[in-house]
């Protein structure tokens, strides 16, 4: 049944009131639902920071911002690259530095459906390393300037965790046999789903102040298949940007946006996100979660290694 907590037209950014003060980081914020998300927040007083991998994006991202929202509007960007361990721990470090405070981590930066597989420069597969590794060792840099302003982690997900295995492949992550481009992409936002809800449990456990919410934009008009899919995959995608069964890229920021700032919102082992046509579209609110992205003994398992294969260790 379609979540009715926010009314019939579903959650909105007209919810939300005065961001003045707080800071947001929303990884992939120079295009597509991450640049939608920095647009709402900026436009209620907020100041954003994004972390990104391209400088000339991020230049012209920030430009097109300002020229908006003023040449004072409290936007910048980090220069990140998801994919690199050392380019992520770099980042994370800059951020400590110039971010006294941090109310929301929007993990929204993600590649998919690369076509032929790939490794990063650490050895993973591209589609692991840069939507799950990448973020795991950024969040746990990031996680004490969190607490103490009483933030959010918020992990974009997506639907594509319904796909593929439905579990981690342990004894080959990195797709050495039987590499399949969309199958390696649902592992790799199953990954990034149960870090969310292991470390739900591990924060609850040792009494940390931190909400971690789970959301997925539905179907949205974004450059996420433009950028990294096949030539077949980005036509598809294409014709399919042109039916009902896709919306805005502004829309399919709305659930990050309400995960990072609802008051309201109190239910941490969710996923959140469109609840219309099979949760593609349609108002935003609690959807469907089924119960292989919280599988426990997986979570935990998937913890320890990512622990091991990014070497960065938590301290919770």
């Amino acid at each position: 049944m379609a979540d009715t907590t926010f009314g019939p037209k579903g959650w909105t950014p007209e919810r939300l009131g005065t961001l003045a003060g707080k800071t947001y980081v929303i990884t992939g914020a120079n295009a597509g639902a991450g640049f939608q998300a920095a647009r709402i927040l900026l436009g209620k007083g907020a100041e954003v920071v994004m972390l990104n991998r391209s400088a000339e994006k991020s230049t012209a991202a920030v430009s097109e911002l300002k020229q908006e929202f003023g040449t004072a509007a409290p936007v910048r960007f980090v220069r990140m690259d998801l994919a690199e361990q050392a380019s992520v721990r770099k980042a994370a470090e800059e951020v400590l530095k110039t971010t006294p405070r941090i109310d929301a981590l929007i993990c929204n930066a993600a590649i998919a459906q690369v076509p032929t597989r790939q490794l990063t420069p650490d050895g993973f597969e591209s589609q692991l390393g840069t939507n799950h590794y990448g973020h795991f060792t950024l969040c746990g840099m990031l996680f004490d300037c969190i607490e103490q302003s009483q933030g959010r982690i918020v992990v974009v997900a997506s639907l594509g965790y319904n796909m593929g295995l439905k579990t981690i492949r342990f004894d080959d992550m990195n797709w050495d046999a039987g590499y399949a481009a969309n199958t390696a992409y649902s592992q790799s936002k199953l990954a990034q789903m149960m870090f969310a809800y292991e470390l739900q449990d591990r924060a609850e456990a040792a009494g940390r102040n931190v909400e971690v919410y789970v959301c997925h934009p539905g179907s949205s008009a974004t450059s996420l298949i433009s950028t990294s899919g096949s030539r077949t995959m980005r036509a598809i995608w294409w014709l399919m940007t042109k039916t009902p069964m896709v919306q805005s890229a502004e829309q399919g920021a709305y659930p990050e946006v309400m995960c990072a700032t609802e008051e309201a919102l109190t239910e941490q082992r969710a996923l959140y996100g469109p609840t219309g046509t099979r949760e593609f579209v349609g108002p935003v609110g609690k959807g469907t979660l089924n119960a292989h992205a919280y599988d426990k003994p997986v979570m935990a398992r998937l913890w320890e290694r990512s622990e091991q294969d990014t070497g960065f260790t938590w301290t919770l």
